[in-house]
């Protein structure tokens, strides 16, 4: 199997994101601007510059997402400033979850968590999927799970 990208709407998910932080960092620029200590202009400043940043993020971000089901890993391949490689071998899951939290299910969208052995919160997540993508997706890694599972056993 080819690398797979993410789904286009899932920059919107990251956008929305970005807009909501830039409001809450501008809110104590806007609280010491209403006191005298900052000029009027600097909560619509730092909000600006937070936005711009959090769109550059988001859009690099889908850029640079992707995963590979191989015949004995899934392998995540993420992140702007710190790029991460994950493989989780298909003897690991225990078991995959697909998920639509209430943004994605705005935009139609869904993501696919697998869980699996190891320590607390040994999981990843695979957003940006449509639901039957994140549908086909659980099912094809709880398939290559249990037959990887039986190859492994003693």
């Amino acid at each position: 199997m080819t690398a797979q990208s993410l789904h286009s709407r899932i920059r919107i998910v990251w956008i929305l994101r970005a807009a909501l932080l830039a409001v809450l960092l501008s809110l104590p620029f806007a609280a010491a601007a209403y006191l005298g200590y900052l000029p009027r202009w600097s909560p619509v400043a730092a909000g600006g510059v937070a936005l711009v940043v959090g769109v550059a993020h988001a859009v690099l971000k889908y850029r640079r997402w992707s995963y590979e089901i191989r015949e004995d890993a899934l392998y995540l391949d993420r992140g702007v400033i710190t790029q991460v490689r994950t493989t989780v071998p298909l003897v690991r899951i225990q078991h995959v979850d697909s998920r639509r939290g209430p943004v994605e299910r705005g935009v139609g969208l869904a993501s696919c968590v697998v869980y699996t052995a190891g320590s607390r919160g040994a999981d990843v997540r695979i957003p940006g999927l449509t639901p039957d993508g994140a549908s086909d997706l659980r099912e094809e890694l709880k398939r290559l799970a249990i037959r990887a599972d039986g190859e492994d056993a003693v």
